[in-house]
C-alpha cells in the first residue's frame, strides 16, 4: 500500500519495489522527484493528497499482440504498449515508438515525462506514450501498412480525440501516421483529430514536422538571452538526422549559427566549414526521401565521418537529439571542458544522469521536458485546428510554437531560480510542470 513519503529514499524504495527491472522508468522519476519532494514539503497544499505517488501509477496500460505477413507470407508477431498515464488536464497525448528496443519501462519512461512536458505547454493535454518492438527499417511500405493495420485493428478501442490522442515518435514517421490513421478512420468510420503529425493532405498542421525541432533552438535562444548571448556566430554540435535533428540544424542556420555535426546509428560527420543551407537540404533528402546512410553526407562533401557520437567535437552550443541516454558522463565532461556554453536536450532524456549532473552544475542546460516541447505543442494546436476545422499557416503556428516555448522557458526561469540568481532548469521544468497537474489533481477529488 502506498503511503505518502515525505522524504526521497522511501519514496524510491517504494517505486522500485513496485516496478522492478525497470531502469529507465526509475531514473526518469527519480530525477522529478528530487525536486518535487521538497517542493511539496514546502508548500502544504500539496501535502496529505499522495500526488506524486498517484502520478507515478499510470491510469492503465494496455499490452497486446500485433499479429501480421511479411512479404514472403510468413506470419509474425510483436508485442505492443499504450501507457495512459495521466489525463488529468486533458486526454492522453503522446507519441507512437516502432524500435526493437521498445519495451514498457521505456514507454513508462516516455510517458511520464510527458506529463510534465504537457504540463509546461499550456495546453490541455495529458500524458501518455506507446509503440512496439517492431522495427520499420528494412521493411516494405506494404509490410509496414499490414503492420500498422493490425496494430490500430486493437488500438482503435482505447483512442480518440477526446480520450487519447497518439502522434509519431522515433521509427513513427509521414507513413507509418498515414497508415494508422487510415486504419483507424476504416474502423471507427469517422474522421476526427485522434492522431496528430498527419499529413497536410487529411488533417495535419503546417510546421508540426519543425516544430520539435524548431523549438528546440527557441528554448536555447531564450536560456541565452539571460546571458546577454544569442545564437549568431555560434557553434553547434547536433546528433540524429531524423526529423528533430534536421529541423533543429535548420532554425541554427536561420538564426545565424553555425551546426557542425549530425549522426546516425553508424556514426557522425563533422564538417569543420559548417552544414550550410544548400548542404542541409541535400541531407534532407537523403534522409527523409532516399533513406540513406549520414556516411554518404561525408563522402559528397568531403568531410569527416566517425563511429560513435559526436560529444567530443569542440562547440559553443550542443543539442542531443537522437535518443535516449546517448550522452554520458564522460561525454559531459568532454564537453564542458571544450568551453561548452550551452546544451538543450532535443531528444527525451538523452544525458544520463550523471552527465546531467554534470550539465546541470556547468552549464546553461535545458531538459528534455522543457527543450523538445515544441512537438506536442504543435500536435495539441494540430488538435484544435481538426476541432475548428481550419487550417493556420506557417507564420501563425511558428509564431504560436515561439510564444509557448518562451512560456515554458518563464515557468522554468520562476520555479528554478536559485538564490545566487542562476536558473536550474531541470528543477524548473519538474516544479513548473508539476503545480498544473497537481492543482488539478486536488481539484477533481480522490478520482
Amino acid at each position: 500500500m502506498m503511503k505518502n513519503c515525505s522524504d526521497i529514499e522511501p519514496f524510491m524504495a517504494g517505486l522500485l519495489k513496485r516496478n522492478p527491472g525497470e531502469s529507465e522508468f526509475h531514473n526518469a522519476v527519480q530525477e522529478v522527484a528530487s525536486d518535487v519532494i521538497p517542493f511539496i514539503n514546502e508548500n502544504e497544499q500539496y501535502q496529505g493528497e499522495c500526488l506524486l505517488e498517484r502520478l507515478t501509477e499510470p491510469d492503465r496500460i494496455i499490452s497486446f499482440r500485433v499479429s501480421w505477413k511479411d512479404d514472403l507470407g510468413n506470419v509474425r508477431a510483436n508485442r505492443a504498449w499504450r501507457v495512459q498515464f495521466s489525463n488529468a488536464i486533458g486526454p492522453y497525448k503522446g507519441g507512437m515508438r516502432f524500435h526493437e528496443t521498445v519495451s514498457q519501462s521505456v514507454l513508462k519512461f516516455l510517458g511520464f515525462e510527458q506529463i510534465f512536458k504537457n504540463s509546461l505547454t499550456g495546453l490541455p493535454m495529458g500524458g501518455g506514450k506507446g509503440g512496439s518492438n517492431f522495427n520499420p527499417k528494412g521493411k516494405s511500405d506494404d509490410e509496414v501498412m499490414r503492420f500498422c493495420q493490425s496494430l490500430m485493428t486493437e488500438l482503435h478501442r482505447y483512442i480518440g480525440p477526446d480520450t487519447d490522442i497518439p502522434a509519431g515518435d522515433i521509427g513513427v514517421g509521414a507513413r507509418e501516421i498515414g497508415y494508422l490513421f487510415g486504419q483507424y478512420r476504416r474502423l471507427s468510420n469517422t474522421f476526427t483529430g485522434a492522431m496528430t503529425g498527419k499529413g497536410l493532405a487529411f488533417g495535419g498542421s503546417i510546421g508540426r514536422k519543425e516544430a520539435t525541432g524548431y523549438g528546440a533552438v527557441y528554448f536555447m535562444r531564450e536560456m541565452l538571452k539571460t546571458k546577454d548571448e544569442t545564437i549568431e556566430g555560434k557553434t553547434a554540435v547536433v546528433s540524429g538526422s531524423g526529423n528533430v535533428a534536421l529541423y533543429c540544424i535548420e532554425k541554427i542556420i536561420q538564426l545565424g549559427g553555425k551546426p557542425l555535426t549530425a549522426s546516425d546509428s553508424g556514426g557522425f560527420i563533422h564538417d569543420p566549414e559548417g552544414i550550410d543551407k544548400e548542404k542541409l537540404e541535400w541531407l534532407k533528402d537523403l534522409k527523409e526521401v532516399r533513406r540513406g546512410r549520414i556516411s554518404e553526407y561525408a563522402e559528397e562533401f568531403g568531410c569527416e565521418f566517425h563511429e560513435g557520437t559526436p560529444w567530443g567535437i569542440k562547440a559553443d552550443l550542443a543539442f542531443p537529439c537522437a535518443t535516449q541516454n546517448e550522452l554520458n558522463e564522460s561525454d559531459a565532461k568532454t564537453l564542458i571542458n571544450n568551453g561548452l556554453l550551452a546544451l538543450a536536450e532535443g531528444a527525451n532524456m538523452p544525458c544520463e544522469p550523471e552527465a546531467q549532473h554534470l550539465l546541470r552544475n556547468s552549464v546553461l542546460y535545458a531538459p528534455g521536458k522543457a527543450s523538445n516541447a515544441g512537438g506536442v505543442a504543435v500536435s495539441g494546436l494540430e488538435q484544435s485546428q481538426n476541432s475548428l476545422r481550419i487550417s493556420w499557416s506557417l507564420i501563425e503556428v511558428d509564431e504560436r510554437l515561439q510564444t509557448i516555448m518562451a512560456g515554458i522557458h518563464e515557468k522554468c526561469s520562476r520555479y528554478g531560480k536559485l538564490d545566487d540568481g542562476k536558473i536550474d532548469y531541470v528543477k524548473g521544468a519538474n516544479i513548473g510542470g508539476f503545480v498544473k497537474v497537481g492543482d488539478a489533481l486536488r481539484q477533481c477529488g480522490v478520482v
